[in-house]
């Protein structure tokens, strides 16, 4: 079906796939703009920074504003809630900012999302009762769709030759961040008793959480700044006039008239392609199991040996998991792109996947050894093994990010594109953790395989997960399309 084009503009945008089918070898890297890169990465960082800083002192939070009415079995239900409010609200919101995204311009949701960050946090800090802790949760999860937009914005500032270099920090933003968050969060609160003679205060003692808040919305407000001065737009505003979408999975094409609110929304049913669910599909199992693991970890090594975990106490913990930031921001920084190059983003992507078919199981594995030898050199050893392999594992989120790029219709509808992704991966985020954890507490509990029945259950899944991506090209959508046309012709 063929379509006249008014010679009068260019449709590019909207006809052109957002990436070339290139042949490899053709073509050099295209230089990364490291400054819009780097300002893009410290606004993801922010993100994780907001999630994880309130949770070393949530649980003492809840307890001391009497939430839940002096019976301590209850405090774990309503921490949990709270954590989880952040991606419950953040994906009923996200799709909306994405498409925003795509007619208003990146740069204005992304200031918007890390204002939302700073406003909450202080929110959160000067909350006295649980309707407050509540409402400003949902607020930063409300306003912030800014992983979705960031992921457009990199997908805009680069092309196929150096995508991968593009999207290889972006999961060690996040690990750095949730590592960094604790530390704030833990460290900092509670002032007035850790350091008297400096917080004295009695605002101190009547907000006791303020500070580790305070900074952390310090931290997006820099951010707000450095964001509005320096930050260049990639997306120009999208003028209200129809519009013609050719979609990359058939050569159908889709007339959209536009409204006066979203001239430029490609409709939903449409953006759905098979490349699109297939990736959102193996994004959200991604996140699924990821999370799980990352709710267990923690959980495993302050539980006690004898009931299924390690002992230890909270400075260990935070010594192993800031060991695994620094070795997944080194490794994914020096090989996560040449792997990709070589290998193919598949590949690298069910490798990854891969690994959490060893992850779960060792946790039962150093937990026995810990039962028979003690904390010796050989728990040690197998514990360094688990962090390796979840290094490895996280190359999967950059490779996830450059499939959701490649699936996009077209240049128009990238934001909408991630914010579909996103929306999976938050709602999934929001159940996995207490999923998890509670089925730690089951496998203790009733002695599913001698305590250790949780890791079944997610291995299990692993292996189902890695089914899901068999449908994925071997490089990306649509530069494995164009290959497959050079083939036939």
């Amino acid at each position: 079906m063929h379509c006249a084009r008014d010679g009068r503009h260019d449709a590019s945008d909207e006809e052109t796939p957002l990436l070339s089918p290139e042949r490899k070898g053709l073509k050099a890297p295209t230089p990364l703009p490291r400054m819009q890169i780097f300002i893009l990465l410290l606004m993801q960082l922010a993100e994780p920074i907001t999630a994880n800083c309130i949770y070393p002192f949530i649980n003492q939070l809840v307890s001391e504003l009497d939430i839940t009415g002096g019976d301590e079995k209850k405090v774990g239900y309503y921490a949990g809630l709270i954590e989880s409010l952040f991606f419950a609200t953040e994906a009923m919101f996200i799709m909306q900012w994405a498409r925003i995204s795509d007619r208003i311009g990146r740069k204005p949701v992304l200031l918007t999302g890390v204002g939302g960050l700073c406003i909450s946090m202080l929110c959160f800090g000067l909350s006295k009762t649980f309707t407050g802790l509540v409402v400003s949760r949902c607020l930063v999860g409300m306003l912030n769709g800014n992983i979705g937009v960031i992921k457009s914005m990199v997908a805009d500032l680069t092309d196929s030759t150096n995508m991968a270099q593009g999207f290889a920090m972006m999961p060690v933003m996040w690990s750095i961040g949730g590592t960094i968050g604790p530390l704030i969060g833990g460290q900092l609160a509670k002032p007035h008793d850790r350091w008297p003679e400096v917080f004295t205060n009695p605002f101190w003692q009547y907000y006791p959480y303020f500070l580790p808040c305070a900074v952390a919305a310090l931290f997006s407000a820099v951010i707000f700044c450095v964001t509005a001065a320096f930050l260049r737009e990639t997306v120009k505003p999208q003028p209200r006039r129809p519009k013609i979408v050719r979609f990359a999975s058939d050569a159908t094409v889709v007339n959209a008239e536009p409204s006066s609110s979203a001239p430029s929304d490609v409709p939903l049913r449409a953006l759905l392609t098979a490349p699109v669910v297939w990736t959102v599909c193996n994004y959200a199992c991604l996140a699924l199991l990821e999370m799980a693991y990352r709710a267990i970890q923690p959980l495993f090594f302050s539980t006690p040996v004898e009931f299924g975990g390690l002992g230890l106490p909270p400075s260990t913990i935070g010594i192993i998991l800031g060991s695994f930031g620094v070795m997944d921001g080194v490794f994914q920084a020096m090989f996560f792109a040449k792997l990709v190059d070589r290998w193919g983003a598949k590949r690298v992507f069910q490798a990854g996947m891969a690994m959490f078919i060893f992850l779960f199981p060792l946790f039962t594995l150093i937990n026995v050894t810990a039962r028979i030898e003690g904390m010796s050199n050989t728990v040690w050893a197998l514990v360094i093994l688990q962090l390796a392999l979840s290094v490895i594992m996280d190359m999967a989120y950059g490779c996830v990010f450059i499939f959701m790029t490649g699936a996009a219709p077209n240049k128009s509808s990238l934001g909408a594109t991630n914010g579909v992704g996103q929306l999976a991966a938050s709602v999934v985020r929001a159940i996995a953790p207490a999923g998890a954890t509670s089925l730690f507490a089951l496998s203790a509990e009733r002695d599913w395989l001698g305590g250790h029945g949780v890791y079944a259950i997610f291995t299990s899944l692993s292996v189902l997960c890695m089914l899901v991506g068999a449908p994925l090209p071997r490089r990306n959508w649509q530069s494995d399309a164009g290959d497959a046309e050079e083939e036939d012709s």
